[in-house]
């Protein structure tokens, strides 16, 4: 018995050492993996893996974890984790095009030095000075750098796109050219009021980041053919030379970027004037981009504005004042987009006080809608909107006529502006086109401010650091128009990770009815009390003396009654309190037993069904055997 135990015990041991062995060859020869979350957080897209693989010399990526330094701060901590293993998966898929190495940089020490040089921030973690490092740099055969001095737990649904972007630009050289004409100040200003610049706005420092962005003036007489996109933004009395140049620029090829406004609260001639306020309020802030966009087959009217009683979103427009629908301030979903490579993959976009788009009739270049309204929208004027001081009053006669398009594309072969040749003072060339040489691409939005910091992120300092958190996708739809206009598509088809950290959707359930009965029973209570007080104003008022003779024994019976009444009222309410608590802890009980007693079971089951079967295999085998041997 004893040897066949310490047989049984090695075996086990064996068997052990086996599977062990096993599994490190499949970590080292086999990639294989199976993502079975959700919201497939541990996939990489398409995109993603073409960037990797497309750069002509190594990139080399360096990522600076004091995983030491984290481990007292597990959400931290497992953060780093997640971005270590995301690096390593894409090194694996890049075919040799990347490398990691990962650095602890310990205090004084070489690797914190390099740090510093990259540009990467460490974090204080406690009063004693520890510092914590997380932060990615990389560089290129030529020396370029690129650096996220802090990887923002906040910004892991973008991971995958920071990362993806810098081995774009360390791999890419020569960075697209984009040619910028705009009335609006987006690269920033000096405030005279408080005596500081002004920083660019959130969507421009990217733009500055990605691309080479060449400024151009109104008074332009032509657009140099090394632009590969040339943006327009609230472009606003721009002469006819700067049009003849712009329609030239897209018949040749050139791709073109717009953004239109009828009412633009950024324009500068809607600024607050002291001295004549009204000035201000009805000035004109639209921009159009006449005749260029009816011969690119887009109708646009500057003076009216796409109202959505389904998108309006609830704002305040004055500090107190409680939030009410704007029906011209709108979110668009996903639903509400195309599947253009542009907007396919965009979940949320707030557009303020746009125009409408649509085909002109008898065109024929192809219109593409990117961004459309509910069913529930219709057209107002824009002085409908000059002097508006209660959203609420949008509503007022307000007709929902249909869906209207403020984001659009157009494609095709399209004929010039200008068929009379070039406007007065313009010299005509000898190689100026009537019709487009290459098809038209072309995409107009018709708005500005959703351009604006306000209206998609929110800007916090960070350790000395700004820190932008997006809460919409404003900034995306613009680079994503921008990369697919400039010839790239690998950056766009990179979708946004889905939260690792899942919200309790039945728990923030059951508080949502919970606070429903509350407010209901609160309502009640409410209402209780006016009428009490409705009853004892009436009678008070014809008992002799007024309100200041003594209580008649009908009026105490009814405050009495009343006080009953409000009693009975709070305790319901702290009675749904208490059944919320209950609700949530019984969940937990659920939760805890299928974690804790239910899989045990099912393991210890299916345990027991393979050694029942095994022992009646063996059996059935043992029966053979005596068979054979008779």
């Amino acid at each position: 018995m004893l040897k066949k135990s310490n047989l049984g015990a090695g075996g086990l041991v064996l068997i052990g050492l086996a599977f062990i062995g096993l599994m490190l060859l499949a970590n080292l020869f086999l990639r294989a993996q199976v993502d079975l979350t959700r919201d497939n957080l541990y996939t990489i897209s398409e995109g993603t893996e073409r960037i990797v693989r497309a750069p002509k010399e190594p990139v080399n990526l360096y990522l600076f974890f004091s995983e030491k330094s984290a481990t007292p701060i597990p959400p931290l901590r497992n953060h780093g984790v997640r971005v270590r293993e995301m690096l390593e998966d894409l090194v694996s898929r890049s075919g040799g095009k990347l490398t990691l190495k990962v650095v602890d940089p310990e205090p004084f020490s070489e690797e914190e030095d390099r740090a510093t040089e990259f540009g990467i921030n460490s974090m204080p973690i406690n009063s004693a000075g520890d510092k914590l490092y997380l932060g990615l740099a990389g560089t290129n055969s030529v020396g370029e750098k690129e650096a996220i001095s802090f990887l923002d737990p906040k910004r892991e649904e973008l991971l995958e796109y920071d990362v993806a972007q810098m081995v774009y630009k360390l791999s890419n050289e020569k960075k697209p050219v984009v040619g910028w004409l705009s009335s609006l100040n987006l690269q920033g200003d000096f405030n005279p009021q408080t005596g500081r610049p002004t920083p660019a706005w959130a969507v421009y420092q990217q733009i500055e980041q990605l691309y080479t962005v060449r400024s151009l003036e109104p008074a332009l007489t032509s657009v140099a053919d090394d632009i590969d996109v040339l943006v327009l933004v609230h472009p606003k009395n721009l002469p006819p030379a700067a049009l003849y140049a712009i329609d030239q620029f897209a018949l040749r090829g050139g791709h073109v970027l717009v953004f239109v406004d009828p009412s633009s609260q950024q324009d500068p001639a809607g600024a607050p004037d002291p001295g004549n306020p009204m000035a201000a309020m009805m000035a004109d802030r639209s921009s159009n981009l006449a005749p260029l966009l009816a011969a690119w087959g887009i109708d646009y009217k500057p003076d009216q504005v796409v109202a959505d009683l389904q998108r309006g979103l609830t704002v305040s427009m004055r500090e107190n004042d409680p939030p009410s629908q704007h029906i011209a301030i709108l979110g668009f979903d996903n639903a509400s987009m195309s599947k253009d490579v542009i907007t396919g993959q965009l979940d949320s976009v707030n557009i303020a006080t746009a125009g409408s788009l649509k085909p002109v009739e008898g065109s024929k270049l192809t219109f593409e809608p990117l961004i459309h309204s509910s069913n529930q929208a219709g057209l107002m004027p824009v002085q409908k909107l000059a002097m508006i001081q209660d959203p609420a009053a949008l509503k007022d006669g307000f007709k929902p006529t249909g869906e209207f398009v403020v984001a659009a594309r157009a494609t095709g072969n399209a004929t010039t502006a200008f068929p009379d040749g070039p406007p007065a003072g313009v010299a005509p060339a000898a190689n100026a086109l009537r019709e487009s040489s290459k098809p038209l691409n072309v995409v107009v939005i018709a708005d500005t401010d959703f351009l604006v910091d306000f209206m998609w992120v929110n800007t916090q300092q960070f350790f000395g650091q700004t820190v932008v958190q997006p809460f919409a996708n404003n900034g995306e739809l613009v680079w994503n128009a921008l990369d697919n206009l400039g010839g790239s598509s690998d950056l766009i088809s990179i979708r946004a990770r889905a939260a690792y950290s899942r919200p309790f959707d039945r728990v923030d359930a059951l508080r949502r009815d919970a606070d429903a009965r509350f407010r209901s029973k609160e309502q009640d209570l409410e209402r209780e009390l006016q009428q009490t007080e409705e009853a004892l104003s009436k009678m008070q008022g014809a008992q002799p003396g007024g309100s200041d003779a003594i209580l008649s024994p009908e009026m105490a019976r009814q405050l009495e009654s009343f006080q009953q009444k409000k009693i009975s009222i709070r305790k319901e309410l702290r009675a749904v309190k208490a059944g919320l608590e209950r609700d949530i802890k019984a969940l937990g009980f659920k939760l805890k037993l299928v974690n804790v007693l239910l899989m045990p079971l099912i393991i210890i089951a299916i345990g027991l069904f393979v050694a029942l079967w095994r022992k009646k295999r063996r059996h059935a085998i043992a029966m053979l055997r005596k068979g054979g041997a008779a």
